[in-house]
């Protein structure tokens, strides 16, 4: 009965070392801390980032749209050509 005991106080012994070099190694508690300040900034640029997103999208349609109207002044077969036909006479 003795030697069990000791037996499983050295097992538990082991898994503490364990438990403490994998507490060492990987820093559960760290990780935690740097996600929970990573997603606090976040919400607190989220405004300022969706502002950037926004003007980006606009920006893009501005520029699809002069491609359009460029594309359209110099087809013939289009229906966009029939504004630039005053123009011309």
């Amino acid at each position: 009965m003795r030697e069990e005991l000791q037996e499983n106080i050295k097992r538990l012994v082991n898994f503490l070392n364990f438990a403490r070099a994998f507490f060492v190694r990987k820093n559960p508690l760290k990780a935690l801390a740097m996600s929970l300040i990573s997603s606090l900034k976040d919400m607190l640029t989220i405004k300022q980032k969706l502002k950037m997103a926004k003007y980006r999208v606009n920006y893009h349609k501005h520029q699809l749209y002069k491609m359009e109207s460029l594309i359209a002044e110099n087809n013939e077969h289009t229906f966009l050509k029939g504004k630039n036909l005053n123009e011309m006479r």
